[in-house]
């Protein structure tokens, strides 16, 4: 299968670069894979969109301010991103960073007078280990000095608006670690959740940690080739047992979000049930891929040769989703994390 096969073309004037002024009035195009037929509606009619007795499954990752900024040694700046704590001293990270060619391992960035790092791991292709220092708590400096990393097509200054740290991350985010937000879970609020759950609809939640893998472009033509990185995610036994009694039962299972989708493919055991722990996925979902766990998937829309719009295409099949996506450019939608939301059954 061929990546560009799941091109299609976006005005620029479509990608939302502001959340809505309310969760759930972003719009939502509803796609019913058997029938083929799409309907328009607001995210906040979920209420009577979804059944009353299906199981909701949402990431409850937090995103953390995983962007610092600083200079090196020589004076030049330079911009990092916390991608994930690995084993070494102290405070060790594997990160990305910009302004970074030439450098050495043991050479050192700073940030602030009181946060600095090594190489522990001189940067390769913008990619490297640091050992950070720091003359107060670490977890409450990078609350300070660190900045939402919101994507790139988001034209403004990364973190630089307060807002931006309430409305880029979900109202039920509990688990920090992520350095993207599951943005399909931008929608909900307390209220819509509450309402959800008055009708019967069971939520249950999981945890998987967005990685920058999630979002690294595709570089090869054949899908088969490419390699997703690892991301962790992890499943309570409490949560498994819930989902595998639903499906058990009979009862639809809906994930919110491709990172809930993955974590729940990977979780997955014999007959679609889930097995409960904590791990590390590299799964990559693309059509081809029998998806057996949900019955349904709550999503935005996504950038164009990307392994979510694959993941996408995988369960309600390409020709579908084009013709959604097609459909959502005529109607106006607003694309990308801050866009609008697609419900598929």
């Amino acid at each position: 299968m061929l990546l560009s096969d799941f091109d299609y073309d976006l005005p620029p004037e479509l990608i939302a670069q502001e959340p809505a002024a309310e969760r759930s009035a972003s719009r939502l195009l509803v796609v019913d894979r058997l029938s083929g037929q799409l309907s328009h509606h607001r995210f906040s009619d979920l209420v009577c969109l979804l059944p009353a007795d299906c199981v909701l499954v949402l990431n409850d990752t937090r995103v953390f301010p995983a962007r610092l900024r600083g200079w090196k040694e020589s004076g030049g700046s330079v911009e990092v991103l916390l991608l994930r704590r690995v084993t070494g001293p102290g405070e060790t990270w594997e990160v990305l960073c910009k302004g970074a060619q030439h450098l050495r391992g043991g050479s050192r960035l700073w940030f602030a007078s009181e946060l600095w790092a090594e190489w522990l791991s001189a940067p390769r292709e913008g990619r490297g280990v640091l050992q950070f220092f720091s003359h107060a708590d670490f977890g409450l400096l990078l609350e300070r000095l660190g900045e939402v990393p919101l994507p790139p097509y988001l034209k403004r200054q990364a973190g630089s608006r307060v807002e931006d740290r309430d409305r880029y991350q979900t109202v039920y985010a509990r688990h920090s670690g992520a350095v993207a937000a599951p943005t399909a879970g931008l929608h909900f609020t307390e209220e819509l959740l509450g309402a959800l759950r008055e009708r019967g609809v069971e939520t249950v939640f999981l945890t998987l940690h967005v990685g920058a893998g999630t979002f690294q472009p595709i570089r090869v033509e054949h899908l088969e080739l490419h390699k997703m990185e690892e991301e962790e995610y992890e499943l309570s036994e409490a949560a498994a047992e819930r989902i595998n009694r639903a499906k058990a039962a009979g009862r639809k299972i809906i994930a919110v979000g491709t990172t809930t989708t993955r974590a729940l493919e990977s979780a997955r055991a014999q007959a679609g049930k889930v097995q409960a722990g904590r791990h590390r996925t590299n799964l990559f979902i693309y059509p081809g891929y029998q998806v057996c766990v949900i019955d349904g998937l709550i999503t935005n829309f996504h950038l164009p040769r990307s392994t979510l719009l694959l993941l996408v295409s995988a369960f309600a099949g390409r020709a579908l989703i084009l013709k959604a996506y097609a459909e959502a450019v005529i109607q106006g939608y607003r694309f990308y994390s801050y866009g609008d939301a697609m419900l598929i059954v």
